[in-house]
């Protein structure tokens, strides 16, 4: 619970319920659960999706810290975030490869007419 950056929120609570739990909380408690059986790889699809601002800042927070220890697949839609967290990135329309590279290359210099698109907000 320490490395999702629970531990020191419901540590009182330990007895109750997870549905007690705020939900950025349970998420965490979903990372921490993760985390339990020492995975060589995280993959966390859309986790910060339902969260607030606060929330989604903590659950980065612990991914920027573990991504020192694991591999992280992350999967987003928020092009802020990928950018925030993101070594390496993956661009994937209709289910179509577009385009892979270092997330400075990317992000900065993409190739293909679909990503410059995509991340100029022409749609997504």
């Amino acid at each position: 619970m320490r490395a999702s950056g629970l531990w020191d929120e419901p540590k009182s609570r330990l007895r109750e319920p997870a549905s007690k739990l705020s939900v950025g909380q349970q998420q965490r408690l979903c990372l921490s659960r993760a985390l339990a059986i020492e995975p060589r790889v995280l993959l966390c699809d859309e986790p910060t999706s339902a969260l607030d601002p606060i929330s989604s800042r903590h659950i980065e927070d612990q991914l920027s810290t573990l991504r020192k220890n694991y591999t992280i697949v992350l999967v987003t839609h928020t092009l802020r975030q990928a950018r925030r967290l993101a070594d390496y990135v993956i661009f994937v329309y209709f289910g179509n490869l577009v385009e892979h590279g270092p997330a400075d290359q990317v992000f900065d210099n993409p190739k293909d007419d679909r990503t410059k698109a995509y991340l100029a907000g022409v749609f997504g």
